[in-house]
């Protein structure tokens, strides 16, 4: 992968001027590059990471595991481009394994995550089956460590 995309994947927050320093190249070539890159839809947008535990949301991640009964001529596209259009589908990937799509519903209670299965996800036409597993505890995302490292507080005590 090309450099300025290494160091804009790690930190999105660098400025052109840093990467220009870095990677010994003027600033300009830089702006071009990363112009370039969010043109052709290779940087696809930038996001922060936020630890929803420590900012209180109230609000549950699932996991929905999808069974499909793929389209002639159009595979698993079409109900994974079905999906993806709706709006509190966060995350598609077509997968290997058990079932052929996954799904992320993400900031919704658990009750809404069930309706939208129920009433939105299910209905939809080649979906033949889903399994809904909810996030408990997000350890590690993106490679950013979301767990504090437990704090041992027993003492030592000596005979």
């Amino acid at each position: 992968m090309d450099k300025i995309l290494s160091l804009i994947e790690k930190n999105p927050r660098l400025s052109n001027k840093e990467i220009a320093v870095m990677l010994d190249m003027s600033e300009k070539e830089v702006a071009n590059t990363i112009d370039l890159y969010e043109s052709t839809g290779i940087i696809k947008g930038y996001r922060a990471m936020i630890d929803k535990d420590k900012a209180n949301a109230q609000t549950v991640t699932a996991l929905i595991e999808i069974k499909v009964q793929p389209k002639l001529s159009h595979g698993f596209d079409e109900v994974a481009r079905k999906i993806s259009n709706l709006s509190e589908v966060e995350t598609v990937y077509l997968m290997s394994g058990g079932f052929d799509l996954a799904c992320m519903v993400t900031d919704k209670s658990f009750q809404e995550v069930a309706m939208f299965v129920a009433s939105r996800l299910s209905p939809i036409e080649g979906v033949m089956s889903t399994a809904t597993h909810f996030i408990l505890k997000k350890y590690k995302d993106q490679g950013i460590f979301f767990a504090d490292e437990p704090i041992d507080d027993r003492r030592n005590i000596s005979f």
